[in-house]
């Protein structure tokens, strides 16, 4: 399903694709695609039995911030929001802390502000499910400063394949704190099933409909 899936979709959007690599260019310098190292859940069979292993991955996106942005003010606000520290977190966005995601980032480009808005700069990643990086459904793959701030509870959310969308995604969003995702995460790993799936991609448009944000 994820290979037909992803083909499918990939093909078809081939139009808008090219709609948006022309605003990308037009907007800021840079290549059009952002290429990062995510981590990730995957399966390994060792003597005869299934286990799970982290590994790091190139993860695809549009590009929505600048050229070379540097990542401290992010990763700043990550820490903090590991940490349940909420006036930090606030001081690093510059305003009242409303959801709990970095919303005043000066990296992000016009055009980005509404690639992210309608989690339109996501699309690539249908790229990595299709090369089996990825799932349609799972835990969203980790930054790798987020991961080094990881307790050990936290690592269990490695124990499925990361998903172009979650349950966190669609239930929470960025209204959650830092380890009610990470329980989300964990209640999807151990619930995990195709109608549970089809589910959570029924409701993650009306999701991105509702402007809740985006990771």
């Amino acid at each position: 399903m994820d290979i037909g899936v992803s083909l499918l979709a990939l093909l078809m959007l081939i139009p808008l694709f090219g709609i948006i690599a022309v605003l990308i260019k037009l907007d800021s310098q840079g290549p059009v695609i952002f290429r990062q190292q995510r981590v990730g859940g995957r399966r390994r069979v060792v003597d005869g039995h299934t286990v799970w292993e982290t590994h790091t991955f190139t993860f695809y996106k549009f590009r929505t911030m600048c050229q070379n942005a540097d990542c401290s003010l992010h990763r700043a606000f990550i820490e903090a929001f590991i940490e349940g520290d909420e006036d930090r977190m606030a001081k690093l966005n510059g305003q009242e802390l409303i959801v709990h995601k970095l919303t005043s980032d000066p990296r992000v480009t016009r055009v980005g502000k509404y690639l992210r808005r309608c989690s339109i700069d996501e699309l690539p990643q249908f790229w990595n499910i299709l090369k089996g990086d990825m799932t349609l459904v799972g835990p969203r793959p980790a930054l790798l400063y987020e991961v080094e701030k990881y307790e050990p509870w936290h690592h269990l959310r490695f124990h499925a394949l990361p998903g172009l969308t979650g349950i966190w995604q669609v239930e929470a969003r960025s209204s959650a704190k830092f380890d009610e995702m990470i329980r989300l995460d964990l209640w999807y790993v151990q619930h995990q099933s195709l109608w549970l799936d089809a589910k959570i991609l029924i409701k993650t448009p009306l999701a991105v409909c509702r402007g809740k944000g985006a990771c």
